[in-house]
C-alpha cells in the first residue's frame, strides 16, 4: 500500500468520524474527490477488519474495533493515573522497586515503575514487553483463567529458557497458577533474570475483569525476598488501584447463626 493509499485512508476515518449519522460510498468519494472504485477498495479493507460498518441503509460508519482500541488506550492511560500515587506508597513500604503492567497481544507491557531514587532510566521500560510465563506480572494477570483457556493461549507461545528456573512446559504452569490463584499473588522466582525475584498481583476494572497487574521486584543475590512480607502489601495496594477502578470485592457469604440447644 502506498503512502497516498494510507493518506487516503485516513482522509476517510476523519470524514466518517464527523458523520454520525453515516454517509453514504458516493459522497464520500465526491467529498473527498476521489474516484468511486478508489474509495470502495480502500473501505473494503476498513470494512474487513472492523473498522468502518455498513448499515442496512447503506450508510457507512466508524465500526466498532476503534471503539475497541481506543476504548483500550483510555484505560490505560486511567490505570496508570489511579495506580501511580499507591505504586509510590507500596515502593516506600517496601523499599523497593514496583511495577505497573497490562497484558498486549499476550505479552506483558510495562506501563510506568517506581523507584526509590529519581532516575531516568524508569522511563526506558515503559512499553517493554515480557513473556507470560516467566514474570509474576504475567502470571498475576492469567492466574484467575480456567486451564482450557490457557492450554488455547499457549498453543502459540513457545517456552523460551531465559534463566535455569524458567518455567518450560504448560503442566508445570498450570501447578504454579493454580498455587497463585489460590493464594492470590503470582511470583517469579529468578525465572526471567538472574538474582530477581517479583511478586505481582491482579488489578481488576469496575467488571471485575483482569486489566493489569502491580508487582515489586528485588534483587535477591544476599538475601530472598521475604514473602510473608510482601504479599500482603502487594495485594492490599492491587486491591486499592482496582477500587478506585471501580471494582467492588465480593462480600463473603455469612455463617448461618448457630442453633441453639434445647
Amino acid at each position: 500500500m502506498t503512502v497516498q493509499s494510507i493518506e487516503r485512508i485516513f482522509d476517510i476515518l476523519e470524514l466518517l468520524s464527523q458523520e454520525r449519522s453515516g454517509i453514504s460510498l458516493t459522497e464520500i468519494g465526491r467529498r473527498l474527490d476521489l474516484h468511486k472504485s478508489t474509495v470502495f477498495r480502500l473501505m473494503s479493507v476498513l470494512r474487513r477488519r472492523g473498522y468502518i460498518e455498513k448499515g442496512e441503509d447503506n450508510l457507512y460508519r466508524i465500526g466498532v474495533r476503534f471503539i475497541e482500541l481506543s476504548s483500550s488506550y483510555l484505560n490505560n492511560i486511567e490505570l496508570k493515573t489511579e495506580a501511580e500515587p499507591i505504586l509510590r506508597n507500596l515502593s516506600n513500604l517496601t523499599g523497593q522497586t514496583v511495577y505497573l503492567a497490562t497484558l498486549q497481544n499476550n505479552e506483558v507491557v510495562y506501563l510506568d515503575k517506581v523507584e526509590q531514587h529519581n532516575s531516568l532510566r524508569k522511563y526506558a521500560i515503559v512499553g517493554q514487553r515480557r513473556p507470560l510465563y516467566c514474570t509474576s506480572l504475567g502470571k498475576a494477570m492469567i492466574m484467575h483463567r480456567r486451564d482450557e483457556e490457557i492450554k488455547e493461549l499457549f498453543r502459540s507461545i513457545p517456552f523460551e529458557r531465559f534463566t535455569p528456573h524458567t518455567i518450560q512446559d504448560l503442566p508445570t504452569l498450570l501447578e504454579e497458577l493454580h498455587r497463585s490463584r489460590e493464594r492470590g499473588w503470582a511470583f517469579d522466582n529468578e525465572e526471567y533474570e538472574p538474582g530477581i525475584q517479583c511478586l505481582g498481583a491482579p488489578i481488576r476494572d469496575y467488571r471485575g475483569v483482569v486489566i493489569g497487574a502491580i508487582s515489586v521486584a528485588m534483587i535477591c543475590v544476599k538475601e530472598k525476598m521475604n514473602t510473608d512480607e510482601i504479599a500482603p502489601l502487594v495485594v492490599r495496594a492491587a486491591k486499592e488501584v482496582s477500587q478506585r477502578l471501580g471494582w467492588v470485592e465480593p462480600s463473603l457469604p455469612k455463617e448461618p447463626a448457630a442453633l441453639t440447644a434445647r
